[in-house]
């Protein structure tokens, strides 16, 4: 097997273990696998760590709990920073156990952390594959549940994080409402 399978599948394992079923399956696992799609679907030659930071960027989400930390958005973003450190230092032990050297797991942890974003092309990447499968597969289940100008505020922070190249394709893929598509011609 060579050290890219090992560590797929040991972010797999970890992710089977989630207690939030979706569709009969682990919500983290059943995440990874759609992150892994819409990567290779729009970047058919990632490299390595870009695979394996799509496949692990919730490794283990269930571990901090969203209520451990305060309402509101100061208390949402705290949250996302301390899981993404979890999700990055996962990932690393895993490639690290898969084989992979420290210039490959540093690259992997910066896209996990999302550092670099807008300068940084795999940073870049992985967070369009991130906004393709938000829109794929979770947008419609979570839009009834939000305030119709909340929602578009979150569409259009969606918007604002993927690259130019990554919303021409999000108009051409999906039937977006009017309101919403505008967030993505900017």
């Amino acid at each position: 097997m060579s050290r890219l399978h090992d560590a797929i599948a040991a972010i797999d394992a970890a992710n089977r273990h989630d207690p939030d079923q979706r569709e009969g399956r682990p919500a983290a696992l059943l995440y990874g696998e759609r992150m892994t799609a819409e990567l290779l679907r729009l970047f058919p030659d990632a490299s390595e760590p870009l695979q394996i930071a799509a496949r692990g960027q919730h490794i283990e989400r269930w571990i901090l709990s969203r209520q451990d930390f305060p309402e509101g958005r100061a208390g949402y973003l705290a949250w996302r920073t301390e899981l993404a450190a979890h999700h990055a230092a996962r990932v690393g032990a895993i490639m690290a156990d898969a084989g992979y050297g420290a210039e490959d797991i540093a690259r992997a942890d910066r896209m996990i952390r999302k550092e670099g974003i807008k300068r940084d092309a795999d940073v870049q990447a992985l967070e369009d594959v991130i906004c393709f499968t938000f829109l794929r597969w979770y947008f419609a289940p979570f839009a009834p549940t939000q305030d119709p100008a909340k929602l578009e505020k979150i569409v259009a922070r969606t918007a604002r994080k993927m690259s130019p190249e990554g919303r021409a394709r999000v108009l051409d893929e999906f039937d977006l409402p009017e309101s919403f598509a505008e967030a993505f011609r900017f």
